[in-house]
């Protein structure tokens, strides 16, 4: 799914009006409507609904829901901040028929009036008072009525974006920005850029996209460098095993893991590797921890280093059709050194996780000579040691972006919505997920996931989309079993069929 620019989506409207043909009107209608449905599944008929308007057409989004709800026998009350006379066209016609309603209160408030006060155990609040075209910060006086809000208790729902948040740039800079913090936000597809960043999470809470009608037509022609992944485009990616198929058709995968007192790595990063798919999997590990990896995973076939406690020279990479390394290899000189040759000798891509990120983050020089369509998994620690540090989210992006194009790897940044960047400088948010997944040894299950998907022939994208998607959705059904707070990253791998399943149906 495409992450259009606020120009683009401006367009997109445009073009549905004159090719649907709608008025424009209609389609806010049908944007009141669509946020009204949802608010009616989700929000109690004993709740009093306070609807903060603007003057522009968002404010007008805010008039047609306010009339939707009433309807719906909400006691539903409008604030309307600015003077009538100021409204957008289309604001004006639904405020006209919002007068015409003996549901709804409407109250203008001025510079001199009193700022309403809102009660949490029964108020709602919709915030309409600006939409996604606010490209400069909120001042005066409609900054009061920002902060004033947000000092209330009471749910605050969005409609499309928080008040004052910038959609295609930071807001960073401020310690304290005049934006909504909303609890959820009903945001209209296509979604905005500023939806994935972290620096955003506490102006947006929970998001929900909101299907409008735009004309598909148009979006398939523009032009974006930003996409979700979505389950259709997984289902897509998914080959079909042929009945006939045997384990030297689906791959071999060599994953260097492991080493004295982090042998957990190994196991996790094995189990995933074997749970993703491929005929065969091979644990480079130190020979300290034979005994744990034959017992623990009886499947995966072990070369055993020369070295008792860590990693410190490679075999013959001629068998293998995926290489990972990283997961507890620990940072020794003499596994410093084997890294060196690993890269090196390996004539396919490698993938690249914990300290093996960490041993190239301080041995730059190498990057430039690692095989073309390489995959980096770093957290953001590891990205900031790797790449650089950046002052926001968004510059944090760009760098990505730049790091892959210029290298010509790909970088999967983790985190909620992870970020996957590409040698053409596209970037791909992942939509599954969940804080749980927060905990020690996830990221060994996605770089054996990684390794799975990428022996079977897959390409570096593919894994990545793929892999990214198999995740956390895996993360989230173990979440929904076992609740966010108690999830391991054992669980993960337990749900790893389950998520694959999901996808599966007609091609």
């Amino acid at each position: 799914m495409k992450i259009l620019a606020v120009d683009k989506i401006r367009e997109a409207d445009l073009f549905t009006i004159r090719k649907e043909p709608i008025a424009d009107i209609d389609l806010m209608e049908r944007a009141g409507n669509a946020c009204f449905y949802w608010l009616i599944t989700n929000i109690p008929g004993h709740k009093k609904i306070k609807v903060i308007c603007g003057q522009g057409n968002n404010g007008g989004d805010g008039l047609a829901i306010a009339r939707l709800m009433a309807s719906k026998g909400y006691t539903t009350e409008v604030f309307l901040f600015g003077s009538p006379e100021k409204l957008s066209p289309n604001c004006q016609i639904n405020f006209d028929r919002l007068s015409e309603s003996t549901l709804i209160k409407c109250t203008l408030i001025t510079e001199k009036s009193s700022l309403p006060v809102f009660h949490s155990d029964e108020d709602i609040i919709i915030d309409a008072l600006f939409g996604s075209g606010v490209d400069r910060p909120v001042t005066g006086f409609l900054a009061g009525v920002i902060r004033h809000i947000n000092h209330q208790h009471s749910i605050i729902i969005s409609i499309d974006v928080p008040s004052g948040l910038f959609c295609d740039e930071t807001v960073a800079g401020s310690s304290d920005p005049a934006i909504i913090h909303a609890d959820h936000t009903l945001t209209f597809s296509p979604p905005k850029l500023a939806l994935f960043f972290p620096e955003n999470d506490r102006y947006i809470g929970f998001w929900h996209l909101i299907d409008i009608g735009i004309l598909q037509e148009y979006i398939d022609q523009a032009e974006t460098h930003y996409y979700l992944i979505t389950r259709q485009d997984c289902k897509k990616i998914l080959k079909k095993r042929n009945k006939f198929s045997h384990k030297g058709t689906f791959g071999h995968a060599y994953l260097v893991c492991g080493s004295k007192g982090k042998m957990g790595a190994a196991v996790l990063a094995a189990k995933a590797c074997l749970r993703s798919g491929p005929g065969l999997v091979t644990a480079h590990i130190p020979r300290s921890g034979n005994t744990i990896l034959q017992t623990a995973i009886p499947e995966a076939m072990l070369f055993l280093d020369a070295d008792e406690d860590i990693f410190s020279g490679i075999p013959d990479l001629s068998m293998y059709s995926s290489i990972a390394i990283g997961p507890g290899i620990g940072q020794a000189d003499a596994t410093r050194s084997a890294l060196k040759h690993l890269i090196q000798n390996s004539n396919i891509p490698l993938i690249f996780d914990a300290d093996a990120l960490n041993i190239l983050g301080e041995s730059k020089t190498w990057i430039p000579f690692i095989p073309k369509e390489s995959i980096f998994t770093p957290h953001p620690k590891e990205f900031e040691r790797l790449i650089g540090k950046s002052s926001n989210d968004f510059e944090r992006n760009k760098i990505q972006r730049e790091f892959s194009i210029k290298h010509g790897v790909y970088v999967v940044l983790k985190g909620a919505h992870t970020a996957i960047t590409t040698p053409d400088g596209n970037c791909y948010f992942n939509a599954t997920g969940n804080p749980g997944m927060a905990t020690g040894g996830s990221g060994d299950v996605l770089t054996g996931i990684l390794a799975g998907i990428k022996a079977q022939g897959y390409s570096s994208l593919e894994t990545c989309l793929l892999g990214v998607y198999i995740h956390g959705l895996a993360g989230d059904l173990a979440a929904e079993e076992r609740g966010q707070e108690s999830l391991i990253a054992g669980d993960i791998i337990q749900h790893l069929g389950n998520a694959f399943l999901s996808l599966y149906g007609e091609f």
